[in-house]
């Protein structure tokens, strides 16, 4: 079976309006991870559908699993109070830290 080659002719296009600042707000953090603008909100996008996908496949983990800390019980039991929209957007912001950790020490 043949793979397809990635042709930006041939690609999807869809056209997205951004709020005020968030081109150049793209542009910066493209350019930090030397990367196109397209590039970085593919990335972007595939991380976050990659999380919600995680989210979903998480959600049989037992509170009385005996794999669990007291600690990861306690934040899986919180975590699972929240909206779907709130536990994203926390996935979000602990991946966020995560990178900005990494690229700190690179």
């Amino acid at each position: 079976m043949k793979q397809a080659i990635y042709s930006s002719r041939t690609a999807d296009k869809f056209v997205v309006r951004l709020p005020d600042g968030m081109r150049e707000r793209i542009a910066d953090v493209a350019r930090n991870h030397h990367r196109s603008m397209n590039s970085e909100i593919i990335a972007r996008l595939e991380q976050s559908m990659l999380q919600e996908s995680a989210l979903g496949d998480d959600v049989n983990v037992r509170l009385d699993s005996p794999e669990l800390s007291l600690h990861e019980k306690e934040l899986l039991q919180r975590f699972r109070q929240l909206s779907r929209r709130q536990q994203n957007a926390l996935v979000s912001l602990i991946a966020h830290d995560t990178e900005l950790a990494a690229s700190e020490n690179s």
